[in-house]
């Protein structure tokens, strides 16, 4: 499990990260591995089929 700080610490560089990307899927797939570590952030955005693709592919270490 993740101590507090450390989350908060990835949340707000991942954070400073969305704010500067300017390509829309960079800009999802951030946000969404944000969610991860922000308690704040609770909408997830929507699957994509890229996504899913991604979910489909590989023996899950590389995920």
């Amino acid at each position: 499990m993740l101590d507090s700080e450390f989350k908060k610490q990835r949340a707000h560089l991942l954070r400073e990260l969305v704010e500067k990307t300017n390509d829309p899927f960079i800009k999802r797939r951030l946000l969404a591995l944000m969610s991860r570590y922000d308690d704040r952030v609770s909408a997830r955005t929507p699957l994509t089929p890229v996504d899913l693709k991604f979910m489909s592919q590989g023996t899950g270490s590389e995920q």
